[in-house]
């Protein structure tokens, strides 16, 4: 009987010497914050939107959660504040350790843009509010996708030129780094068929674009 004590006590502490040599695999939780174009709005097929094909970027090492809504705007006075929704609180609740800003699209509509004396205020609030999570999340703001010739539903170029300024100088303030989401579609009107979204490809060329800023980090 002692013996076999003895083999089983071999046995326990063997399994937990092997449970202690196995590796913690750290998951990095990256949070898509954004509107329609976010959402996926402009692409076909599963797995199209562009926070799907940056998780097929960056791998298993990294959750990628897409917290997109449609028609959402970045200024609380806007017609539809982003953060008047669910998907907000939903992305708080992720508790992620990255954080990837694009919202100022459906800011540029005339009804909305009226109120861009607040853009800066409104985007300085949203980054805070993800800044001060206990998982001190790094944060990405992304300089909206441009806009060919005349626009459509109210987006406009002209008001998103007037955007881009702003978030680089709210970037550089709060301590983010910017992904540049206009450069990457800027040569190509043809990802965005209807002026605003972009389609499969485009959103592939924007996937692109965030998983190189924060794979450098």
């Amino acid at each position: 009987m002692p013996r076999l004590l003895s083999l089983a006590a071999a046995s326990l502490i063997t399994l937990v010497v092997s449970a202690a040599d196995v590796p913690t695999v750290t998951v990095t939780k990256v949070a898509c914050v954004g509107d329609s174009i976010t959402q996926g709005s402009g692409t076909k097929g599963k797995g199209m939107p562009y926070p799907d094909q940056l998780q097929a970027l960056l791998g298993d090492k990294f959750k990628v959660g897409n917290f997109g809504v449609s028609g959402r705007t970045l200024l609380k006075k806007g017609d539809f504040p982003y953060t008047k929704e669910k998907r907000y609180q939903d992305a708080l609740t992720f508790a992620p350790n990255v954080v990837v800003i694009m919202l100022g699209t459906n800011d540029t509509k005339p009804q909305n843009w009226k109120h861009e004396g607040d853009f800066e205020a409104d985007y300085k609030d949203l980054v805070k509010s993800f800044q001060k999570l206990a998982t001190k999340p790094k944060v990405f703001l992304c300089r909206p996708v441009p806009v060919p010739g005349t626009g459509n539903y109210g987006i406009n170029e002209a008001n998103v030129q007037k955007e881009i300024p702003r978030i680089d100088a709210l970037a550089k303030e709060l301590g983010c780094d910017v992904i540049d989401m206009h450069a990457a579609l800027e040569a190509h009107p043809e990802m965005l068929p209807d002026r605003v979204h972009p389609n499969n490809e485009g959103a592939a060329e924007m996937a692109k674009a965030a998983a190189k800023v924060i794979a450098s980090k």
